[in-house]
């Protein structure tokens, strides 16, 4: 992935597979259009600026509405899927950071019964419908990997029939809304709207280099990663933190730590911020060790160009794929120790300070490697811890012992019948 970069491009056959809705995002891009995607988000991403206006709207969105929404289901004792209220809680964030739009998946935390208004307004209504048909093209896209005849789905697609009619009409839904906000912001920066999204500073840096087109592959993008990646970290984390609550007592005693340095005033602030949550080093072993377990991309694959021989010898032939699969990398003893099954967050804390550690990301390779390893990771661990510390601060989530979920992959890695959880507010 790092040495022999270029002979494994991620091939013809998964952009076909992926095209129609990606396009050619950075995702689904080889060679120099990668490389100046690739580029330019680079930059984006490791700006100041960039990280404050994440945090900024996962806090608007953390307190705003899924704290609330846990408050109403500890105050009735109903149960609620934590699966799909993370997918709706990262949607309404993704998009929030990628182009400055609420498609309000989550109800707000001013509508008293949880429950959606009866009459909606027409933005409402669209924006719901781009949310249900951005799922569904991501469900539909990925559906084209699991055919046992490869390019039968082209047949279908030529045919219009069943799942690749239904993946056509989500796409048009899903681009034709993306080609308004596209139009609509060029608009807004030609009249001096300054705006700090995704969007708006690609098409602020970029200037006329990329069409409407490219910008839409760009964002398609990023909205699947944001979407599907963090939900599904997360929704694994909470599963494995049911079963272990001297976990679950370590995260609190250490967020309650961070609260009590703040200044007496400061308090009762709600949230943390950037810098408080560096000093949550367990809170960030605690989810590492989930996702070297549960990864939230299980499996990846890529093309050799040329014939190679990989480093442990095995000889790999031009045109061949090569897959590695780090759900099982996760859980190998030579390289985890005897106790690779087992979930430890204190493999990742040095034992004299009690600091994370990171590992090499060709061992621990949940965010990939080399020069296509995720660009958006400081970001899905903003997200991820707010999320944690938040929630374990206020809430006690209960999961019935007897249940076991069933894994089903489908761009992520997702439980198939969702996580059933009762939440109970905590009496400090």
């Amino acid at each position: 992935m790092r040495a022999s970069f270029d002979n494994y491009p991620k091939g013809q056959r998964f952009a076909a597979l992926l095209h129609d809705f990606l396009g050619r995002g950075i995702f689904n891009a080889d060679g120099e259009p990668w490389r100046a995607q690739r580029k330019a988000a680079s930059y984006e991403f490791n700006t100041c600026s960039l990280r404050l206006f994440v945090a900024r709207s996962v806090h608007s969105e953390l307190h705003g509405r899924l704290l609330p929404l846990l408050r109403r289901a500890a105050g009735s004792g109903s149960q609620l899927d934590l699966q799909d209220m993370l997918e709706r809680y990262a949607f309404d964030n993704i998009c929030r950071v990628a182009f400055d739009h609420d498609p309000g998946q989550l109800p707000d935390g001013d509508d008293g019964c949880g429950a959606r208004p009866e009459v909606e307004s027409a933005a409402t209504t669209a924006s719901s419908s781009f949310a249900d048909a951005f799922r569904d093209a991501a469900n539909l896209s990925a559906g084209r990997f699991q055919y046992a005849v490869p390019g039968f789905w082209m047949i279908k697609k030529a045919l219009n029939l069943g799942s690749e009619r239904r993946l056509r009409e989500s796409i048009a839904m899903v681009h034709g809304f993306a080609d308004r906000i596209i139009r609509s912001r060029r608009e807004e920066m030609s009249m001096g709207c300054e705006k700090h999204d995704l969007l708006s500073r690609f098409m602020a840096s970029q200037g006329e280099s990329y069409t409407e087109t490219s910008l839409r592959d760009v964002v398609i993008s990023f909205l699947l990663a944001g979407r599907e990646t963090t939900s599904s970290a997360l929704t694994w984390f909470f599963w494995l933190l049911s079963s272990r609550p001297d976990v679950e007592r370590r995260i609190r005693d250490e967020v309650a730590a961070v609260r009590a340095r703040r200044a007496v005033g400061d308090l009762g602030r709600p949230g943390f911020d950037l810098d408080e949550l560096r000093e949550m080093h367990y809170v960030h072993a605690a989810i590492t060790e989930s996702m070297r377990l549960y990864p939230p991309v299980p499996v990846n694959f890529l093309r050799a160009e040329a014939a190679d021989v990989l480093p442990d010898g095995t000889a790999v032939g031009a045109g061949w794929f090569v897959a590695y699969n780090s759900y099982a990398m996760g859980r190998m003893e030579p390289v985890w120790g005897e106790d690779a099954r087992a979930y430890r967050p204190e493999r990742w804390l040095d034992p004299a300070e009690g600091t994370f550690q990171p590992d090499s990301p060709f061992r621990y390779i949940a965010f990939h490697a080399g020069p296509r390893i995720c660009l958006g990771k400081e970001m899905a661990y903003i997200q991820m811890k707010s999320i944690v510390a938040c929630v374990l601060e206020e809430f006690e989530l209960a999961v019935d012992g007897a249940y076991r979920p069933r894994q089903v992959t489908s761009l992520t890695l997702r439980m198939a019948d969702g996580l059933p959880v009762r939440v109970k507010a905590r009496v400090n």
